[in-house]
């Protein structure tokens, strides 16, 4: 009995070690190739959201206005010695220019207006804005008009009835926002950037609450892609990354493994089936030769076609044995 469970023990021994050994290869393999992948995939994601942050300028852009104006003068009631002046900076943290060149943006005033009857019978005035280069130069000026909504004294009424419980707690208030497109189409310089503007109302009777200065971007072609279908767009990217990456990746480790594309062995396979395929042309060629002579030629120069003929066998006959050309 104990003859017979020594063997047994031995080979169960045997296959645990292999099937340890094969686990354990088998583990390592998976670690390495999810490792790869992961870190594939955080390459990919880096690539892409570089890209897309360099790529994409600002798609909004909002700054408040603020007007100075004279008031050193002797002006009667609700009438200013100058026009509002206001100088904005275009550039986000004092450096980076908030328009980037090529881009088309639309360029809006959004002004907050009481409904007073100062500005009731101010009718249309106009707005005025100029585009300035880091030198001063002007590159580009527009004027607009503007005025407020109008409302008949019956609507005024009625809805001053109906907002009355949130206009007595000041949950609201009797104002209009009156926006003015500046710049429909506006694009920046390459040459002669835009740092800046100056906006003036041209109004001494003007009577505002606030006053935003919007650019919003219009995006065309990939831009347009990538902000009105963000995800979409981030899948194919980041895909298309990690793809590329993995070819590069995979090209490189058979480059380790095999020495290239086609294992050596193949090659030599392929060198020494195209030299036999070229001696037996040779040797075709020799064979046409000798028939060819011994018609027209004498015997002493079928001596030397029986030459050529011989030297494509006695390649043949190095190449059998062993003696090929590896690239």
């Amino acid at each position: 009995m104990g003859g017979v469970t020594g063997p047994v023990f031995l080979w169960l021994q045997v296959v645990l070690g292999v099937t340890l050994h094969r686990a354990r290869r088998t583990l390592l393999q998976a670690a390495i190739l999810f490792c790869v992948l992961a870190l594939l995939v955080w390459v990919a994601v880096f690539l892409y959201g570089s890209f897309y942050y360099s790529y994409m300028p600002t798609v909004s852009f909002s700054t408040p206005v603020h007007y100075h104006y004279s008031s050193d003068c002797d002006a009667p009631n609700s009438v200013l010695c100058s026009f509002p002046v206001a100088n904005i900076s275009l550039l986000k943290n004092g450096k980076d220019q908030v328009m980037i060149y090529g881009q088309p943006y639309r360029i809006s005033l959004e002004l907050e207006m009481p409904e007073s009857l100062v500005n009731k019978q101010l009718g249309m005035f106009m707005i005025k804005m100029s585009c300035y280069t880091n030198d001063g130069q002007t590159v580009a000026a527009v004027v607009r008009s503007a005025m407020l909504h109008y409302r008949s004294s019956l609507l005024e009424t009625l809805n001053t009835l109906l907002f009355s419980p949130l206009l007595l707690t000041g949950m609201t208030e009797q104002k209009q926002l009156v926006e003015v497109e500046l710049f429909s189409h506006y694009k920046a310089n390459s040459y002669q950037p835009t740092v800046g503007a100056v906006i003036e109302i041209q109004s001494q009777r003007v009577q505002v609450y606030s006053v935003q200065l919007r650019i919003h971007a219009f995006f065309t072609g990939i831009r347009y892609l990538l902000y009105n279908f963000p995800v979409t767009s981030a899948v194919i990217g980041v895909a298309s990354n990690f793809a590329f990456l993995s070819v590069i990746v995979l090209f490189g480790y058979l480059q380790f493994i095999w020495g290239g594309l086609w294992p050596p062995e193949q090659v030599r396979v392929r060198v020494m089936m195209g030299d036999t395929t070229r001696m037996q042309w040779r040797r075709e060629e020799a064979r046409k030769r000798m028939s060819f002579s011994q018609t027209k030629i004498p015997q002493k120069d079928n001596d030397h076609v029986a030459e050529q003929l011989e030297e494509p066998r006695q390649e043949a006959s190095v190449i059998q044995k062993g003696e090929g050309v590896t690239v």
